[in-house]
């Protein structure tokens, strides 16, 4: 049986998860670069696109004025032009498919 995940203070709560990000990122930009947006909507109901969302979000919340600019590229480590230049691919049709399949299942 594994231990009880630590009683961690706010700080460290904060620094854990600012640093699972920070990985995820890194894996997603760097390791899996090839991994398409749309698959990754396919899979998991968002993408490095709602990330940059949810990161423009918070820190707005904090009161730093970012737009979504700023945040894709604070996400994919380059503007999103250049990261889409390099990695993204047209969707496939099969994509496009699983894609709405997707979307009609969520929905309800």
């Amino acid at each position: 049986m594994a231990d009880a995940i630590p009683t961690l203070s706010d700080d460290a709560r904060t620094r854990v998860e600012a640093a699972a990000f920070r990985r995820l990122l890194a894996h997603l930009n760097e390791a899996r670069p090839d991994v398409q947006n749309i698959d990754l909507m396919i899979l998991a109901g968002f993408c490095r696109n709602c990330l940059a969302d949810w990161y423009r979000d918070a820190a707005n919340a904090e009161g730093a004025a970012l737009d979504k600019d700023a945040a894709r590229e604070a996400v994919y480590g380059m503007p999103f032009a250049a990261w889409k230049a390099q990695h993204q691919k047209d969707a496939t049709p099969e994509q496009l498919a699983a894609f709405e399949a997707a979307q009609q299942k969520h929905a309800s």
